[in-house]
């Protein structure tokens, strides 16, 4: 059974050190646990999609709400899916600096990334809108 999980945190430590760690690890777990996904950081705010098998989903979630680089941590959005949206990347990453900040405010009051004042699905298809017209990195 495949799921997509949607959630959101704060970074407890925003130095592009702390969230290369972060993108790293994740690049070297996901393949093992067939967990796939996507990546947006900005102003201190993750935003991610992870697609997988319930329980290794539900595992990786689990570790992400207990992980210290992490705070605030809110679950945004959970189905059952037939298929993955993010299959291409085991962490896929949307290069802020490419982006086109029209895009954010398609989907909030200001050009800002803040899921935490959206509902669940307008943040899914914000990140969908992203992944379509931002460059990625880390297409492995």
């Amino acid at each position: 059974m495949l799921v997509r999980l949607l959630y959101c945190s704060r970074s407890v430590d925003t130095s592009p050190e702390a969230i290369d760690s972060i993108l790293s690890q994740s690049r070297q777990h996901n393949p093992v646990s067939g967990i796939t996904g996507i990546l947006c950081y900005g102003d201190g705010i993750f935003l991610q999609c992870i697609e997988g098998g319930r329980m290794q989903v539900s595992d990786l979630y689990g570790s992400i709400q207990h992980d210290k680089r992490h705070k605030d941590v809110a679950l945004l959005h959970y189905e059952e899916i037939f298929e993955r949206r993010f299959s291409g990347w085991s962490m896929g990453q949307v290069n802020i600096s490419k982006l086109n900040h029209s895009i954010l405010l398609k989907y909030s009051e200001k050009p800002e990334l803040d899921p935490y004042s959206v509902s669940g699905k307008v943040s899914l298809a914000l990140l969908e809108d992203l992944a379509a017209t931002a460059a990625i990195c880390g297409r492995s």
